[in-house]
């Protein structure tokens, strides 16, 4: 070692040994300490189902931007439950409107031990996976879902936003016969729980009302032929022709409907009553030659802020409105305010106090809820269609 070097090094020897006898013992140096990261808000987790994909995925779509818009709005505005300031975070599931996958995604978000859902669209989705969240204890609001059995299978966890397939079926069942004076009717509906429950309620109310039914068929949800069954109507020359079932088989049922020369008027539930039916039926639209209903309805003052609402879809979304987004909207802050009232988003606590729910004010109207989870004084919309747009004829509750 070279001498300089040398030296340099018994120096620091020295140095080591004098500290250490003088108790002095040289300390690594401290790292400065990082800021304390704030605190995550707790995050509130709601389930949202619906089809996302087939025939109707453009009303699953739908659907989800409603629950998505009254998320984003409830987030900027901040939502503090019991205190704190929460995060609610939407979980989408597609369901395909098949009732197989529809149990399938809802026991996946019982795993995921969501706060509560908003689902599912189809009746026959929606019923069998309300057994799956009523065994997990978990609110659910359909927000389109009209058959009656839905809410009278004894579950507490039950709830929907629109009136039922009673109120929406007999309501066209009369309007038939009283309005449109038609004396004999055809039938079809498309097997599904949807279909066929809207098509035996408006079957019951038209005979009551004094209409002879000349022919009852069905289809399926994916067909996309019916020249067998509208050629075994032609022949009974209905005035009206009744099918239950969605936009996505009524459209070019229509169509075939008028290649067949079949001069009936058409009617339909909300599931046919859609701002994409003209697209979907073409010019077999006709002008006030189909007529179809809408569970909900608002009127006078508040058709502005229903107006409001459609403005502000459309703008978020570049999209309008195609049918249960505002009650999807409500359904989510309905939900939210609950956890908000009873300061907490366990299901097991706030499910009470969304029971109670009273005269909440939707963009949709009041909500309130009946004991078996029924919004009560229901209302319907009644359209026809004129010049290729959806018109409204009358609400009725």
């Amino acid at each position: 070692m070279h001498v300089k070097h040398l030296t340099s090094a018994l120096t620091l020897v020295a140095t080591a040994v004098l500290l250490t006898a003088c108790g002095q013992k040289e300390e690594p140096a401290t790292p400065a300490a990082a800021p304390s990261p704030a605190a995550a808000e707790p995050v509130v987790k709601i389930g949202h189902v619906a089809p996302m994909s087939g025939a109707i995925a453009h009303l699953g779509k739908d659907n989800e931007y409603g629950a998505r818009m009254a998320i984003e709005e409830l987030n900027a505005a901040g939502v503090t439950i019991d205190g704190k300031k929460v995060k609610l975070e939407l979980l989408v599931e597609d369901d395909a409107a098949d009732p197989k996958q529809g149990t399938a995604v809802a026991q996946k978000l019982a795993d995921a031990k969501v706060a509560g859902v908003i689902g599912h669209l189809n009746s026959g989705t929606t019923i069998p996976a309300s057994k799956l969240y009523s065994d997990a204890g978990i609110p659910q609001i359909s927000p389109s879902a009209t058959n009656p059995k839905y809410t009278r299978q004894g579950f507490k966890t039950t709830f929907r936003v629109v009136a039922d397939d009673v109120h929406l079926g007999s309501t066209l069942g009369k309007y038939a016969v009283e309005t449109l004076k038609a004396k004999n009717v055809a039938v079809i509906d498309d097997r599904t729980a949807y279909g066929q429950g809207v098509a035996e309620e408006f079957t019951k109310a038209a005979e009551a009302a004094g209409a002879k039914i000349v022919a009852k068929e069905f289809t399926t949800d994916k067909a996309t032929d019916f020249n067998a069954i509208l050629t075994s109507i032609k022949g009974k020359k209905p005035d009206v022709v009744f099918f239950g079932g969605m936009d996505a088989v009524a459209g070019p049922m229509l169509k075939q409907m008028k290649s067949l020369g079949i001069k009936a008027k058409f009617m339909g539930g909300d599931g046919a009553c859609t701002a994409e039916m003209p697209k979907l039926a073409g010019d077999a639209i006709g002008e006030e030659l189909v007529f179809c209903a809408e569970a909900g309805g608002v009127e006078g003052e508040a058709k502005v802020g229903m107006d409001e609402f459609r403005t502000k879809f459309k703008a978020k979304f570049n999209t309008d409105v195609k049918l249960y987004a505002p009650y999807v909207y409500d359904a989510t802050k309905v939900m939210v305010a609950a956890m908000v009232k009873a300061n907490s988003s366990d299901p097991a606590k706030y499910l009470p106090v969304l029971a109670a729910t009273a005269d909440y004010k939707g963009v949709t109207g009041p909500i309130s809820f009946d004991e078996k989870g029924d919004i009560k004084h229901g209302a319907l919309t009644l359209y026809t269609y004129k010049g290729g747009e959806r018109t409204q004829l009358a609400v009725i509750r």
